[in-house]
């Protein structure tokens, strides 16, 4: 498998891990508060569905615009139907040919396609994890996506670019699975005491 398809299928299965944890969202769960401080569910979902329409246009053409969301002038749907409609998009994209190819610009840095599209995975994975915990799930992100995950996310996320976007990391006081080791490096406090049966359904 080439280095472009890996990358292609990290983000779907990132997406698929997302997708699977807001499958049980509600109405009444909108207003919970999220792992994310300041946030309820339904700020997250919208961030998440922003972040999914940047990766988008950073992989169809090549930079980021900096014009207003489509919802800003229309009637909003309901979160978890963006979500689907945008990550469906993001997914149809990302199969084209030469999707993943070529540099990047995001303001003023400069990004190859492929670490852009990892970076997304990255996001997309953590915010899944974060909906899961709002709604009371006990899933952590799946091993064989995290442990991909989990080495390259120092790469992409720095000292110098962590700020703004995520906490400090948190020190795990006894070895984890990479679900919660990866969770952990992004500024979360996972949930050491899940049973691994559960962690890993």
């Amino acid at each position: 498998m080439g280095r472009l398809s890996r990358e292609r299928q990290l983000l779907d299965s990132a997406v698929s891990y997302a997708l699977t944890e807001a499958a049980v969202v509600t109405p009444q769960l909108l207003s919970s508060p999220t792992p994310c401080p300041g946030w309820d569910l339904e700020t997250l979902l919208n961030h998440v569905v922003d972040s999914i329409r940047v990766l988008y246009e950073a992989i169809t053409i090549g930079g980021v615009s900096a014009a207003a969301p489509d919802d800003a002038v229309r009637p909003r749907l309901d979160p978890v139907a963006r979500l689907r409609r945008e990550t469906a998009r993001l997914l149809a994209a990302g199969a084209a040919p030469g999707s993943a190819e070529g540099t990047v610009f995001i303001g003023d840095r400069e990004l190859t396609a492929g670490a852009v599209t990892v970076a997304g995975a990255i996001e997309i994975a953590v915010h899944g994890w974060d909906i899961s915990v709002t709604c009371g799930g006990a899933r952590v992100i799946p091993s064989n996506l995290a442990a991909v995950l989990l080495p390259i996310a120092p790469l992409l996320i720095t000292a110098e670019t962590r700020s703004g976007l995520f906490a400090d990391p948190v020190r795990l006081a006894r070895p984890a699975c990479p679900g919660d080791e990866l969770v952990a490096f992004l500024g979360r406090q996972p949930r050491l005491l899940t049973p691994p049966e559960a962690r890993n359904a």
